[in-house]
């Protein structure tokens, strides 16, 4: 049977990519609707979406696209009982930085103004990559076959520190993390700032694979 991952976004206003790589991948993508829980699923997928509100205003120019304050606690709360069911989590962008968020990490909430050295992180699609570092002991390595890669890049947020029970395992040149992983290698937590939808057939085969051998292990 194939395992049933719940993505973290109603189908309405999900990316098709998603539900195609896990499809690829071998299997079941749900849509969670409004209201849902995590009954019958095997596993959950948390994708792109939008900024955390800074604690302090920002700099005039710098705009945020927030997500709502009721949709961010319905999001933290789905992983929350995710990470307590020990169902195996992947999380995109977004997720990646609500992953440590909801461990108590830091961020930086706008690279641009915050870390004026810096390269650029939001770049042109389809073309645009940057340069990332993978560490060579991690989950994420082995997922990927290889501790240096290109990766697309789409944010001005980013996670400063992981969180409780997480350790940052790709950085990009300039220092800033670009994956986290669970400090526990019995646990399937993982979080990449790219979009690995959006790029070749390969990377997204490993890391959504990825995703579904571990379901299926727990099995």
């Amino acid at each position: 049977m194939r395992p049933r991952i719940g993505i973290l976004r109603p189908a309405e206003r999900l990316d098709a990519r998603y539900a195609e790589a896990l499809l690829e991948a071998g299997a079941t993508a749900v849509p969670l609707e409004p209201g849902a829980g995590l009954d019958d699923l095997d596993g959950l997928l948390i994708p792109g979406g939008g900024d955390f509100a800074p604690p302090a205003p920002a700099p005039a120019g710098v705009k945020f696209e927030l997500v709502p304050e009721a949709e961010l606690a319905r999001d933290e709360a789905l992983l929350g009982d995710a990470l307590a069911r020990g169902l195996p989590v992947l999380g995109i962008c977004y997720g990646m930085q609500l992953l440590a968020k909801h461990c108590g990490g830091s961020f930086v909430y706008d690279i641009p103004s915050e870390r004026r050295d810096a390269a650029p992180h939001r770049l042109p699609e389809p073309a645009g990559r940057h340069a990332i570092e993978v560490a060579p002991d991690s989950r994420l390595a082995a997922i990927l076959g290889a501790t240096a890669l290109s990766v697309n890049s789409s944010h001005h947020q980013a996670v400063a520190e992981p969180g409780r029970g997480l350790r940052a395992v790709a950085h990009a040149r300039d220092g800033l993390i670009e994956a986290i992983e669970a400090a526990d290698p019995r646990r399937f937590a993982l979080g990449v700032q790219w979009h690995p939808e959006r790029m070749d057939a390969d990377h997204h085969r490993r890391l959504f694979g990825a995703l579904t051998t571990f379901t299926k292990g727990r099995s």
